[in-house]
């Protein structure tokens, strides 16, 4: 049934009646507020319950979308945008099987990427049909990003984007028996930022207790402390000429604070240029950094990273530009010994030194503390690691490729941008079927890493081995929160 037939239907929350959409045997709820709009006295304060509603309220559309400039340049090519007006930005939006007699179904939470500071769950890679034909209840949250969700300003409190990530998911463990899903079988998933996201939630003693499992997909997972993760603000602040508190920068629109920003990050990349948005250790948001929590947390946990990450950041001719001497200069900053890298050039004999500068800083920034939390954990952990190498832009196994076979949808337009016209479906097959069984059960369907250090490898043939380059992640220095 095409989307131009779909019937409506009708469900009851606790703020009053939804009226969705049915296609085919998926219902889905978009748009529905589970905290105030944090616009006008709400700015730069902690979420608040979203208000109830009279008679019967539209859920066909994705609410609107909070402030955010797409990306620029050749990464904007590959990463699509959705901007939908409007101040109603924190909402969730539901996929359910239409037969869901009995209830008591698995429930997934999706948090999306975009470094801290972009995405949103309107994007159609993020469309969660495939999961509730499988008979999951899959539901996606909206947070603010950037300058509103994570700004260090006085008078504010820090990590507001987790708060609202933490709002939403209070929202699904009260509401989602209405969408027949068990609240004691919800598993959060997130990707990039939206995997940080995740191992802070796991760190967290209000939100810990109603996650069941957890998936991160190349998601960075030491926080800062508050001076370090406060430079991208005091860099606003001094650019605005305003003090960076939170009644200056509440007196500015979103907009003059998003051109500052952009003004700012020009030319920037996750692994260099102006500082980032970055989660803060926070007694009140987040008491411990999350790779530390995630250590001793005994939730099932599906982790891993893609072999070549960097690759969406760096187009080819960037790489071709890093010089040795700027390899050294990054290796040094990094504080990377010469024996890493004397490691990597073993494990990656061919690669330029552009190619080397990426891997050592990306397995800084997501890998080394990837490992170390599987090594560390008692808890069941399934690790992965994403090899498929895509033809478009020489991008390989490049950041955020393994959405799109995760939601099965490499054969979808804004898929196909990165994937090209040929993504193997039977790796979508795979990985998507992974998911739902670990999401259902708790047990993807390959070896717990364990002492044996196995990995699954995702890739045309799919495959367990042992952890890759193990020796040249051990040579990085351990993570720390600075």
């Amino acid at each position: 049934m095409s989307e131009s037939h779909a019937s409506t239907t009708t469900i009851t929350v606790s703020s009053g009646h939804l009226r969705g959409a049915r296609t085919g045997a998926v219902e889905r709820f978009l748009g529905i507020p589970y905290a105030a709009p944090p616009f006008g006295e709400r700015r730069f304060a902690l979420p608040e319950p979203a208000p109830a509603w009279q008679g019967v309220r539209d859920a066909t559309a994705f609410g609107p979308t909070v402030p955010q400039h797409p990306y620029y340049g050749p990464i904007g090519e590959l990463l699509g945008t959705v901007e939908i007006p409007g101040d109603d930005v924190l909402t969730v939006n539901v996929w359910t099987p239409s037969s869901r007699d009995g209830g008591g179904l698995p429930v997934m939470v999706w948090l999306h990427g975009g470094a801290l500071e972009r995405g949103t769950p309107a994007l159609p890679l993020y469309d969660g049909t495939a999961f509730a034909r499988d008979g999951v209840v899959f539901v996606s949250i909206a947070h603010r990003v950037g300058v509103e969700g994570f700004s260090v300003l006085e008078g504010a409190p820090l990590n507001l984007g987790l708060s609202d990530a933490a709002a939403g998911l209070r929202w699904v463990y009260d509401e989602i028996a209405a969408f027949g899903g068990d609240p004691a079988r919800i598993t959060i998933v997130g990707e990039s930022a939206g995997g940080a996201l995740v191992a802070a939630l796991l760190a967290r003693p209000d939100t810990a207790p109603l996650i069941a499992r957890a998936v991160i997909e190349s998601g960075p997972l030491v926080a800062e402390t508050p001076e370090r993760a406060g430079r991208v603000t005091r860099a606003l602040a001094k650019h605005l000429g305003v003090p960076a508190t939170r009644e200056a920068f509440a007196g500015l629109p979103p907009e003059r604070l998003l051109e500052a920003r952009r003004e700012l990050a020009a030319g920037s990349s996750p692994l260099g240029g102006a500082p980032g948005f970055a989660l803060a250790v926070d007694p009140a948001s987040l008491p411990v950094s999350p790779h530390e929590a995630l250590a001793a947390s005994a939730v099932p946990l599906v982790i891993g990273t893609n072999t070549d990450e960097y690759r969406l950041w760096f187009p080819p001719a960037a790489l071709a530009a890093i010089s040795p001497l700027k390899l050294q200069l990054a290796r040094l900053a990094l504080k990377i010994s010469g024996r890493a890298l004397r490691a990597y050039r073993h494990d990656w004999p061919d690669a330029s030194t552009g190619e080397l500068f990426g891997q050592l800083a990306t397995d800084v920034l997501l890998r080394r503390a990837m490992i170390d939390v599987a090594r560390a954990r008692t808890a069941p952990t399934y690790v992965y690691e994403f090899a498929w190498a895509s033809p478009v832009r020489d991008l390989r196994a490049a950041h955020a490729l393994e959405i799109a076979f995760v939601f099965d949808r490499v054969a979808a337009d804004e898929a196909v941008r990165m994937l090209g016209p040929a993504a193997p479906q039977q790796l979508a097959d795979r990985m998507h079927g992974n998911w739902v069984r670990f999401v259902s059960s708790g047990d993807p369907g390959w070896p717990a890493f364990g002492s044996g250090g196995e990995v699954q490898v995702f890739d045309s043939a799919p495959h367990v081995a042992p952890l890759p380059r193990a020796e040249a992640a051990a040579a990085l220095p351990a993570p720390r929160v600075r």
